[in-house]
């Protein structure tokens, strides 16, 4: 160990009370720690604590849950959720770029944030209706690019602008029959994607349904817009299961409940904690692995800990 001051030799000094090595100059009789990395920042919270408290909020427990089971306080908690969805925002841009695809699908999931678009006298753009937009390539499971926004023309072409980032190569892309997407795909992927739309046919609310019953969908139409798409996987099934995997995984997105995100930045780390959890983290059941492993972009299971300490 070499002196900070000097660059002379240094020699144990015993240990910190956190366990950390000490150190003492030979020559100037400083003093100092060895440098250790603090993957939490500023947060005192013990990193394995961390971990718990992460494993159980990415297995579908909400907050308050967590404050029961781990002790720490509710306001921790969501500095944590923040601080590590700021991580894995940055590792999903990071490892998820420029990977081999065959077949991609998309589709857009509702939530809210605060109250539901009709209760939002304010206007308030973090408030009201929030569709998070998602893209998987069917054959590795693989989430390749999301986004949290509204279901506009605008959003609908930032999220397809991520898609062309984290592909390569000529693909299949599925989307349902959402308008602007033909434009958005046109804009961000051009004709090196055979682009067909699934248009769904539903049945006109019947008077035994309750105000919550889902509106049954009778038939579906499948739509080439460009390029070759095959007609056989012309598909958006893996896609919408993965959004119902997401609301019980996610518990912000569960229905009927008062567990809804109260602020936009929250939904927004919580997206990005549950993403990077199941890309690298979560063992696919019919794959046997993760979909990072599945499509070649890591060579074993991440734990809790890595995610912490990625970035």
């Amino acid at each position: 160990m070499t002196c900070h001051n000097c660059n002379s030799r240094c020699k144990k000094f015993g240990k910190h009370r956190n366990g950390l090595q000490r150190f003492r100059c030979n020559q100037c009789r400083k003093t100092f720690t060895e440098d250790h990395a603090t993957p939490l920042g500023s947060m005192y919270t013990p990193l394995e604590k961390a971990a718990k408290a992460i494993e159980l909020l990415v297995e579908g427990c909400s907050v308050s849950s967590v404050e029961r089971l781990t002790g720490l306080h509710h306001t921790t908690i969501l500095s944590l959720l923040v601080l590590i969805g700021e991580k894995c925002e940055r590792l999903l841009e990071s490892r998820v770029c420029n990977v081999p695809v065959s077949d991609v699908q998309c589709d857009e999931l509702w939530g809210f944030v605060g109250c539901k678009e009709k209760n939002n006298a304010s206007g308030d753009p973090t408030r009201g209706d929030a569709y998070t937009f998602v893209a998987i390539e069917r054959n590795t499971k693989l989430i390749l690019a999301w986004h949290l926004g509204r279901r506009t023309a605008r959003d609908t072409q930032a999220f397809t602008d991520k898609v062309s980032e984290a592909t390569q190569g000529r693909f299949q892309i599925t989307t349902d029959g959402f308008k602007p997407y033909v434009e958005a795909v046109h804009y961000s992927l051009g004709t090196r994607v055979d682009f067909a739309q699934l248009i769904k046919v539903y049945r006109s609310p019947r008077e035994s349904e309750t105000r919550y019953s889902p509106s049954e969908v009778i038939g579906t139409i499948p739509l080439p817009k460009w390029g070759r798409p095959s007609l056989k996987r012309i598909c958006t099934s893996h896609v919408e299961r993965q959004n119902l995997t997401m609301r019980m995984g996610i518990r912000r997105l569960t229905r009927l409940t008062n567990a809804f995100s109260k602020k936009w930045e929250n939904l927004k780390a919580a997206l990005a904690l549950y993403f990077a959890f199941y890309n690298f983290c979560r063992v696919h059941r019919s794959l046997r692995s993760t979909p990072a492993m599945e499509a070649g972009i890591t060579d074993h299971i991440w734990k809790i800990e890595e995610l912490l300490t990625a970035f």
